[in-house]
């Protein structure tokens, strides 16, 4: 209690032992009560008073900034120029038909020599002439068609090795590059990657049975082991045209038309085998 209230409970005492009324007592407590100070309590927080925030842990998580830029993803097919500028190839698109017209050949000399036969009207094309009885004889011997000419050139047309056969893509591409042709000999190659070769005026050499006819492959094992598909009749035909539906080929001088599906037939049996232009 106050030493103002204090006071003011005793003068009232006072007053009353004096005579004076409750009513004068009341309102001198009243007044003295109302001016002085207020008892001191717990002060509560005033509902407007602002709330501290807390200080950032770091100045980049206090700025307020924009969702980051999603990541660049660079195309597989994608390379980097030497200045580190971005090139993307543009996808080749085929015509749907192509045919290489200044083209021509002539019958085969040998009984079995398609090959050379075919590789010399090839390198012809190309503006390299080779005489072929000399072809046929700078390809090695083996009997293995992946290594060499297999059995005599002038052998029946229809066996497999060991008898007289022929020879595969690999022996007639390395001749052809003595003659300075940049030839390759694969298998697995495709139709898109035949077209794809036409479509640049390239004739393509392939691996067929007969005149583009079906066959039976079967594996060859040599006397070293190694191991091969060959088939009966295997021949060697140019690839000269193609368009939505057919392939053109020449073989022996004559051109022919197949159906693609015909031409896939028969060129599956060796493994879609050819020799092509690769520069």
């Amino acid at each position: 209690m106050s030493r103002s209230l204090a006071r003011s409970i005793f003068a009232c005492l006072l007053m009353l032992l004096s005579g004076l009324t409750l009513v004068s007592c009341s309102q001198t407590a009243a007044v003295l009560i109302h001016n002085s100070p207020p008892i001191p309590s717990q002060t509560p927080t005033r509902p407007d008073t602002p709330t501290i925030q807390s200080t950032p842990t770091s100045l980049a998580s206090a700025i307020p900034t924009k969702n980051p830029p999603a990541a660049i993803t660079t195309p597989s097919p994608a390379i980097l120029s030497e200045n580190n500028q971005l090139i993307i190839p543009t996808e080749t698109v085929l015509p749907s038909e192509h045919y290489i017209l200044n083209i021509s050949g002539h019958h085969q000399y040998f009984a079995i020599g398609c090959e050379a036969s075919v590789a010399v009207d090839w390198a012809a094309y190309f503006g390299v002439h080779i005489n072929e009885f000399n072809f046929q004889y700078e390809m090695p011997l083996s009997d293995n068609p992946d290594y060499g000419f297999v059995g005599d050139v002038n052998g029946p047309w229809g066996q497999v090795p060991p008898y007289a056969y022929g020879v595969y893509a690999g022996p007639v591409a390395k001749t052809l590059q003595k003659h300075g042709l940049p030839a390759k000999g694969t298998k697995a190659f495709t139709i898109g990657q035949i077209k794809s070769e036409i479509a640049k005026d390239r004739p393509v050499i392939a691996w067929v049975i007969g005149n583009v006819v079906g066959g039976i492959p079967s594996l060859y094992t040599d006397r070293q082991g190694r191991k091969t598909i060959v088939a009966a009749y295997e021949h060697v035909v140019i690839v000269t045209g193609y368009n939505e539906k057919s392939i053109r080929y020449m073989t022996n001088g004559r051109f022919y038309q197949t159906p693609i599906e015909v031409f896939e037939n028969s060129w599956n049996v060796l493994e879609n085998m050819v020799v092509y232009w690769s520069k």
